[in-house]
């Protein structure tokens, strides 16, 4: 490989560790992190935003003043249920506490109040945090999805660039982003979210999930591509707008607009 060539893939490879920190760190259900101090302690944790597998989802804080308590105040996301406040329990340094398990795709929303006599303070500046359940997930289906998600990003960076220089490989690329694509999106896709929410498709024609639209639409823009490389047409433009159909996906925040418990029909269905 001609060291231009390496180049492309280096330029590639950064361009998907960029793009996949974003999405997670943009996603909506990436924790949130609290450090403040208050009344000269500082009280630090994460406020988690999802929970997969049994049991409920723990919470734990750092308060290291002992004459401070807190309590989790927490309701049913998208319900005029009342709030229920529950006491976390103290053990050195730390306060834990947990939210009751919810069915898949069922939504909490909560927020954390820490008291010293007659002060309080909720953290995250006053804001409640929204958390998802969802059901376990064989690592046996997750990680292959990861790795052949990610690495269909990567060929398709690849290839988008490869195009962008005319360089002869990427035909190669374009048949190898879709194949990873496929397999990883389309398939082990719908396997990860039966594990996780009950359904395997929740996106056109049967729903607006927004994360399989995304996919949906990445397969459609590559298979494409790869047609007109397949049929020695003019690929090099279909390759490059694949490239960047896949990217600007990948630039909205993963599970947005995604599975929802309506509590009220205790049907999932496509979040706001």
């Amino acid at each position: 490989m001609k060291s231009s060539g390496y180049i492309l893939v280096v330029v590639a490879l950064v361009i998907t560790i960029s793009a996949a920190i974003y999405q997670k760190k943009t996603g909506p259900t990436y924790e949130v992190g609290v450090d403040l101090n208050w009344h000269g302690v500082n009280i630090s944790g994460e406020l988690t935003r999802t929970h997969g597998g049994e049991g409920d989802q723990p919470l734990v804080i750092n308060v290291p003043d002992s004459s401070m308590y807190a309590t989790i105040i927490y309701k049913r996301y998208n319900t005029n249920n009342p709030w229920i406040g529950m006491k976390m329990q103290r053990d050195g340094d730390q306060l834990f506490g947990s939210l009751p398990h919810q069915p898949p795709a069922g939504k909490l929303e909560y927020f954390i109040q820490v008291n010293q006599d007659a002060n309080f303070v909720i953290l995250n500046e006053g804001k409640s945090v929204v958390t998802r359940f969802k059901g376990a997930v064989p690592l046996i289906a997750l990680l292959p999805h990861i790795l052949l998600m990610f690495a269909a990003m990567f060929l398709s960076n690849w290839a988008g660039l490869a195009a962008i220089k005319q360089d002869e490989k990427m035909a190669m690329l374009t048949y190898l982003a879709t194949a990873f694509l496929f397999v990883g999106g389309m398939i082990l896709g719908p396997v990860v979210q039966k594990f996780a929410f009950g359904e395997f498709w929740t996106g056109i024609p049967w729903g607006f999930d927004l994360t399989d639209n995304k996919t949906l639409l990445t397969m459609v823009a590559w298979a494409i591509a790869a047609y007109m490389v397949y049929r020695k047409k003019s690929a090099r433009m279909w390759i490059i707008a694949a490239a960047i159909v896949l990217l600007l996906v990948y630039s909205v925040p993963h599970s947005t607009m995604g599975s929802e418990l309506n509590y009220n029909t205790m049907e999932i269905q496509t979040a706001d």
